[in-house]
């Protein structure tokens, strides 16, 4: 799943694992593109898990919606990609989230 993501996407940005004035990198456009138009649309969240674990994979729904996808889990404490639009809208529209029929919710009210 983290595979092939973009820095932004695991939180590299915010934890300092990018130099945004270091000289040239791969992905070095996409990166900054990303960095300096504030476009990252999916990010990596803790989620807590409400009961037993969902499959890594598993999509997240909101309602009939997918929101994101499924990571690794550790007891009642899970990583989750999402896209923090769609979340955020779930959240405000009083939406559960799910992940293979289980209720999962997002660790922390403020997801972007």
């Amino acid at each position: 799943m983290y595979g092939d993501a973009f820095p932004h996407e695991t939180n590299m940005d915010r934890l300092h694992g990018v130099d945004f004035e270091k000289g040239c990198y791969v992905g070095q456009e996409v990166v900054s593109r990303m960095q300096h138009r504030g476009t990252a649309r999916t990010r990596t969240i803790r989620v807590i898990l409400e009961s037993a674990s969902p499959e890594p994979g598993a999509a997240i729904l909101a309602g009939d919606k997918s929101v994101g996808t499924m990571g690794s889990t550790a007891g009642p404490n899970g990583l989750a990609l999402i896209r923090v639009d769609r979340v955020a809208d779930a959240l405000a529209a009083g939406l559960p989230l799910t992940s293979g029929g289980l209720a999962i919710r997002v660790a922390s009210r403020r997801i972007c």
